[in-house]
């Protein structure tokens, strides 16, 4: 299943991808009512396979009685997109996660998985526009990721028990602003200006990815491939950093991993060759079975 969230005037309410569009949960309830069906994303989450069975059986009744479900479809073109996880606890990011990347800036392979945190400032939608802050810096990066949702509270948890705990996964761009990420050792204020997390276009449960070490990943900028990788790159892959952060907190259902990007960054080109981000950019973020993320960069002023 692919649940969006809808932005309907700062609200975000659950729909529901299908084939031939997308269905806005609350107002299917509203003619169709089931108080056993959840109505926002994070209870989705929160519920788990009990709560995605639930909310497909519903579409399914929906979609097959007569006068209640066809004409609540709406094309996707006429959504507006809130991160299709709105409201996580935690989002933690893993740094230098694959191995080309770590090659490109010269980095050493890590021993560990290196982390750090953004907080919800930074959450915005499928094709919603990120402001530049030009007034603080003028070299903003994109970086394709691959995101964790966790389902199951996961503490202590092994490799092999760790993808149990997995919801789903989405599509990221990881927006740093180069020249404040490296001026102390520690990446925080690179990472946390506003918009600086886009999630989406879905979010889409486990089940519907195979192997998520395993999945093509691509970004472009204004239709150029920047970036072309493989999930089987990383260093410390999905399971790994699931149980490896489960050992130092404790993961509760709603909290993302944003687990690296790989080679074709800004920073890895020679400095003499950095183009970074500009207003008009329109960036992609493409993963494999998770769909296409898309927003433009506009101008502070």
């Amino acid at each position: 299943m692919k649940v969006v969230a809808i932005n309907q005037e700062g609200q975000y309410r659950l729909g529901v991808k299908r084939s031939d569009g997308i269905i806005d949960i609350i107002s299917a309830l509203e003619r169709m009512p089931d108080s056993e069906v959840p109505t926002s994303i994070m209870d989705v989450i929160a519920g788990g396979e009990k709560a995605v069975e639930s909310l497909n059986g519903y579409v399914e009744r929906l979609l097959l009685s007569p006068g209640h479900g066809r004409d609540l479809l709406i094309r996707e073109e006429e959504v507006q997109f809130g991160p299709c996880v709105p409201a996580p606890n935690k989002i933690i990011c893993v740094g230098l996660n694959y191995r080309q990347h770590a090659i490109e800036t010269n980095a050493a392979i890590p021993e560990f998985p290196i982390l750090f945190n953004k907080f919800n400032n930074t959450l915005t939608g499928h094709l919603q526009d990120v402001v530049l802050p030009e007034r603080v810096t003028s070299q903003v990066d994109y970086e394709a990721e691959l995101v964790i949702v966790i389902g199951r509270t996961a503490k202590n948890v092994s490799k092999e028990q760790a993808l149990d705990h997995v919801f789903g996964y989405c599509c990221a761009n990881d927006l740093s602003a180069r020249e404040l990420q490296m001026r102390t050792s520690q990446w925080l204020l690179g990472k946390s200006c506003d918009g600086f997390s886009p999630l989406g276009p879905y979010l889409v449960t486990k089940d519907e990815i195979a192997d998520p070490n395993a999945l093509v990943i691509k970004c472009f900028v204004n239709g150029d491939e920047r970036q072309h990788s493989n999930t089987s790159d990383m260093i410390f892959h999905c399971d790994e950093v699931v149980s490896y952060i489960s050992r130092h907190m404790t993961l509760i259902p709603g909290d993302i991993i944003l687990t690296g990007t790989p080679e074709g960054v800004v920073l890895g080109y020679p400095a003499d060759k950095r183009v970074y981000l500009k207003p008009g950019d329109i960036v992609t973020i493409e993963i494999e079975g998770l769909g296409q993320l898309t927003n433009r960069m506009v101008s502070e002023a």
